[in-house]
């Protein structure tokens, strides 16, 4: 039986750590909020008195943070896990953060002769729920052969990126084309009704011409649309708009270092930090459709 030790519990991290319990692993965690830690010991999970204690003896450590400063006190700091772990562990972090901080973590995983995948996540707190996240991997060819069989317990679909840190590149990417996505939909959404037309009728012509996309498809933002997604929800649950904002941050600091045009991005960017600032920073980031309305 495969040992796991998982640390972070979060949105993300605690259904991501209970889908591996579930498929036969031996999984220890840890969380700072003991409230997430005591759920897991529910789903069947081993509880550990700090995230030293959860590596010890794992043969697979996986961490899920909420930023770069999380996952490299986690690795780097001085009572950091690294010094703790078995010497033949693999790690994966499947935290977003920006690719240099993952290919810091990851070189000083490597230069201890252990394996280390980036691997950060796409589908959602749902996706996270049901067990089929697209995991984005960056690592040694190895390091992503040993990691694929944990990552498949949470995850429908993985993709190898590239080395370390093309997984985050990788996420950025998708999630600043996401962003411009769902504010050109609710944009586009708020014009119909703005001009008599039923939002539902609207998103089934979209759906059938060029405009359709994934938000249209799955994740509809006006809300009465569309059953079981935030916006029918009051916008609750998913993926907040303070976690797009970080995400926006992450894709235009990469374009900034790359001298890449990004003018969608920076579009969107400013309608999220906008809508963060009128307080909408815990909703999810569907949301932005009311960014929109005229009422």
């Amino acid at each position: 039986m495969t040992r796991i030790a998982f640390i972070g519990l979060g949105n993300m991290g605690g259904p991501m750590a209970a889908n591996l319990v579930s498929s036969g692993m031996q999984v220890t965690v840890f969380d700072l909020v003991q409230e997430n830690v005591n759920a897991l010991v529910d789903e069947g999970a081993k509880a550990a008195e700090s995230a030293v204690s959860a590596v010890k003896d794992a043969d697979v450590i996986v961490s899920m943070l909420p930023a770069a400063a999380h996952v490299k006190s986690l690795y780097l700091g001085e009572n950091g896990i690294l010094q703790a772990a078995r010497e033949d562990a693999l790690f994966i972090d499947s935290s977003t953060i920006d690719a240099d901080s993952a290919r810091a973590v990851g070189q000083a995983v490597e230069q201890t002769g252990r394996l280390f995948v980036d691997a950060p996540v796409s589908g959602g707190v749902a996706g996270a729920k049901a067990g089929t996240l697209t995991f984005i991997m960056g690592g040694k060819v190895d390091a992503v052969a040993k990691a694929t069989p944990v990552l498949q317990c949470m995850g429908k679909n993985l993709f190898h990126a590239g080395d370390t840190g093309a997984g985050q590149v990788a996420k950025i990417c998708n999630n600043m084309l996401l962003a411009v996505l769902m504010s050109g939909t609710s944009e586009a959404l708020q014009l119909a009704i703005d001009n008599g037309l039923d939002p539902k009728v609207m998103s089934d012509i979209m759906l059938q011409s060029s405009g359709c996309n994934w938000t249209l498809q799955k994740y509809n933002p006006c809300p009465g649309v569309m059953e079981d997604v935030p916006s029918s929800k009051d916008y609750t649950g998913g993926f907040m708009v303070k976690l797009m904002n970080k995400d926006l941050n992450l894709a235009m600091t990469a374009a900034a270092n790359s001298q890449s045009a990004t003018p969608m991005a920076s579009a969107a960017q400013g309608l999220y930090k906008l809508h963060q600032r009128n307080g909408n920073g815990d909703k999810d980031f569907s949301s932005i459709f009311t960014l929109f309305d005229n009422k």
